[in-house]
């Protein structure tokens, strides 16, 4: 397991409509090497773990513009643990203001990227995050 490349899922969850900055960040990572597995829009919180799990994914990147994010993000943590895969890094963006961020954080997101943020701070944190999931589980 240790050999392939990290296996990311990046997901759309709600009924944002809006996946431009979710293709980026996995064109972003499939480039640096990773797998990428794009879940499309309008996907339940259920169907984004089950991706995850069925995929072996080390991560999963779920991105939210449509103002969801405290309401979405901690449904995918409940069935992440509901699952019993609590060991997938759990990673998101949008537009969230930075008290939800840090709310979320608290809460069990590994990181909340906003607009803007550097296609290589993320591939950065995929790496090293997953990667320490990947050394373990692996």
């Amino acid at each position: 397991m240790a050999n392939r490349p990290l296996r990311i899922v990046i997901a759309k969850a709600g009924l944002d409509g809006h996946d431009r900055g979710a293709k980026v960040i996995a064109r972003a990572l499939r480039d640096a090497g990773m797998e990428v597995i794009y879940t499309g829009l309008f996907q339940t919180p259920e169907q984004i773990v089950q991706t995850a799990i069925q995929e072996d994914a080390d991560g999963i990147g779920l991105s939210i513009l449509s103002g969801a994010h405290m309401t979405l993000f901690p449904l995918v943590l409940e069935q992440l643990k509901a699952q019993d895969a609590e060991d997938v890094v759990f990673f998101g963006g949008g537009t969230i203001p930075p008290e939800d961020a840090d709310e979320l954080r608290k809460r069990g997101v590994k990181a909340v990227f906003t607009p803007g943020a550097p296609l290589q701070e993320i591939i950065d944190f995929v790496e090293a995050e997953c990667g320490k999931r990947r050394e373990l589980v692996g």
